[in-house]
């Protein structure tokens, strides 16, 4: 059945919808932060759209939340504030560690890169044995997808040895994986300084800045050619592209579900025979079309890769492409 929004939620069902998301919350953590308490996770989903007529996430930061409203409409200006009130009051959150977010479906996936403020609330998050800053004020992600946890895990266990290259790097929490697995050496590739420092900044978090880890400032693509005519090659790579973004030496408009063929093509070009490819996308109706490509095998991972506290919905797709 098709659900119809209307264009404001009513103060009464605004109050029912906070008594409603504070009970489901309060619950969710009750069984969540046990467990991931055993494994050294202090970052995690508590709520993702759970119940279609509160479209609605709530993220635990180590002690912060992060409320977000997925907006398609306008359901009124007190609407989100509210709802983020009502859970922090279910958590025993103090205010000023309630943070909330409108985001818009469609461009999720490029909207790493909009800062909506300046006030710099970084603290620090555990990931098993890992640590990475977070972001909890100044842009609408806060630098760290935790839906990819499992996928770290997966890359870093393979990274021994390899030469990994990590493209659309984002704040590297990749990078930091694949360097705690020991690999070779890892190049990481962004079009945006602040995150690359960022990841920097992850990585001497960690204790694992060295010269064997070089990070890059460049348009993928750009780089991709470059590194081509170079005759640079590696053996591990991570592809989480945004869904539409600019690339390119001519600043062509990218879209996922169109270009990810030749972006794969691009990037296997650059990888030794018997190497590993992780793709990516969190795109909600991305329609893969990876026929043909010169690989020798080709596995879904998205059943493993996404953790319990996502598996409501598929947040994002998963690919191991074996060269």
């Amino acid at each position: 059945m098709q659900i119809k929004y209307r264009h404001y939620v009513t103060p009464e069902k605004t109050i029912e919808h906070a008594e409603i998301l504070s009970n489901r919350v309060r619950n969710r953590f009750r069984f969540l932060s046990k467990r991931f308490k055993r494994q050294n996770i202090d970052c995690f989903r508590l709520y993702d759209w759970d119940i279609p007529e509160i479209r609605a996430i709530v993220d635990w930061y180590a002690g912060h939340i992060v409320v977000a409203e997925y907006e398609r409409i306008q359901t009124g200006i007190e609407w989100l504030p509210q709802i983020a009130k009502a859970v922090g009051v279910a958590l025993e959150i103090s205010p000023e560690k309630i943070h909330i977010r409108r985001r818009h479906t469609r461009t999720q996936g490029s909207q790493r890169y909009t800062r909506i403020g300046k006030q710099d609330e970084i603290i620090e998050v555990m990931e098993r044995d890992l640590r990475f800053y977070v972001n909890l004020s100044d842009f609408l992600d806060t630098g760290l997808f935790s839906d990819h946890r499992n996928t770290r895990l997966i890359l870093r266990d393979m990274a021994k040895g390899r030469n990994f290259l990590n493209l659309f790097a984002y704040t590297g929490t990749f990078t930091c994986a694949a360097a705690a697995g020991n690999a070779s050496n890892t190049v990481t590739v962004d079009k945006s300084g602040t995150y690359l420092k960022w990841a920097n900044d992850n990585m001497g978090l960690n204790g694992l800045k060295s010269k064997r880890h070089t990070f890059i400032q460049s348009d993928v693509g750009i780089f991709l050619d470059r590194a081509y005519d170079e005759g640079r090659r590696f053996t591990l790579a991570f592809i989480d592209p945004p869904s539409f973004f600019t690339y390119g030496h001519n600043n062509v408009d990218f879209d996922i579900n169109r270009d990810h063929p030749q972006l794969i093509r691009k990037v296997l070009s650059l990888m030794t025979p018997g190497s590993v490819v992780l793709f990516s996308t969190n795109h909600q109706r991305f329609r893969p079309c990876m026929e043909g490509l010169p690989v020798k095998d080709m596995i879904e991972l998205t059943p493993t890769t996404i953790p319990e506290d996502y598996r409501n919905r598929k947040v994002h797709r998963s690919w191991k492409i074996i060269v």
